[in-house]
């Protein structure tokens, strides 16, 4: 538990989340705000309103991973989605599935629409959001890391596909927290999207981490002449994956920050787990992104003028 939640009266409960005896328990005789984050899919959705009628204002974790382009594409398929402009919150989703793994790349914003259509069809107030990336302390994937290893391991190189200019929006967790907040005093049966204010690049997003990091390196910028597999990051896109937060602004909301200036606490989550020796990173995400090998390799074969 955070010290501070701890110091303002805070307890943790542990609870099965497919236990409605359980969730039932925890919550008591119900409680002003209650939010789900672990709503993945309808059977979830169908137990969580069980709980949200004792609760004046409900919350449900989606994802931006619902949505699809006008060719049916989405985050997860193989053919990456080309959004025209800004994603509203009326944009066209996936299928709801229930007959699939959520755990899966079809599965996952499939069951999500499920899970969401079971809890705006209660009647209940309960306010849908959909974040993207999110960001901070014990996010899982912990996407920084696929940066912040390279400056620990001294990389004095940092190649970037696609020049650096993919953007994928992000969510810091200080801002899904805000918009949690103003929801909360707003109660409503309503989606919203959620994101940092700012969409930053690739490239802009490692040089912040690097800046914040005190650690400096070479920028290369590669093209598609460049081998497959080098200088990817999580933030890449051959198509910029951008949401319209105008909903929740006029709703009320106000961003706790841009992705600069909240971003600080994970990167020092990173650092210090990483010195303990047990940094808190999936390393089937993380395949792929460290082939140092292939790299100096690369740069080993570029003239200086190839070089920025």
């Amino acid at each position: 538990m955070p010290t501070e939640l701890v110091a303002a009266g805070g307890k943790f409960i542990a609870a099965e989340r497919a236990d409605e005896r359980q969730t039932r328990a925890a919550l008591g005789a119900g409680a002003d705000l209650l939010v789900d984050c672990l709503c993945f899919t309808a059977a979830d959705a169908g137990s969580l309103v069980a709980l949200a009628a004792d609760a004046a204002s409900t919350v449900v974790i989606s994802s931006r991973a619902v949505y699809v382009d006008a060719a049916g594409n989405h985050v997860n398929s193989d053919t990456p989605p080309r959004f025209e402009g800004p994603i509203r919150e009326s944009q066209a989703t996936l299928a709801p599935r229930s007959d699939i793994d959520y755990r899966s790349r079809e599965g996952y914003g499939a069951n999500k629409v499920a899970a969401e259509q079971v809890v705006l069809g209660s009647g209940l107030p309960i306010s849908v959001l959909r974040p993207s990336q999110i960001h901070g302390i014990g996010a899982s994937p912990a996407r920084e890391w696929a940066v912040v290893k390279r400056v620990l391991d001294g990389r004095t190189v940092l190649l970037l596909a696609r020049g650096g200019t993919g953007v994928v929006h992000t969510t810091a967790a200080a801002n899904l927290a805000a918009l949690i907040e103003t929801v909360a005093g707003r109660p409503g049966t309503r989606v919203l999207n959620c994101a940092d204010p700012d969409a930053p690049s690739a490239r802009e997003i490692c040089r912040t981490i690097a800046g914040y990091l005190g650690h400096e390196w070479e920028e290369v910028l590669l093209d598609g002449t460049a081998p497959p597999g080098l200088g990817f990051t999580p933030w890449d896109s051959p198509h910029p994956i951008v949401l319209d937060t105008s909903a929740a602004t006029a709703l009320g909301y106000r961003a706790a920050g841009t992705y600069a200036t909240t971003i600080a606490p994970a990167l020092d989550w990173l650092v210090e787990a990483a010195g303990k020796g047990r940094p808190p990173v999936d390393d089937g995400y993380f395949a792929g992104y460290f082939d140092y090998a292939a790299e100096d390799a690369f740069l080993a074969g570029l003239t200086g003028q190839h070089r920025q």
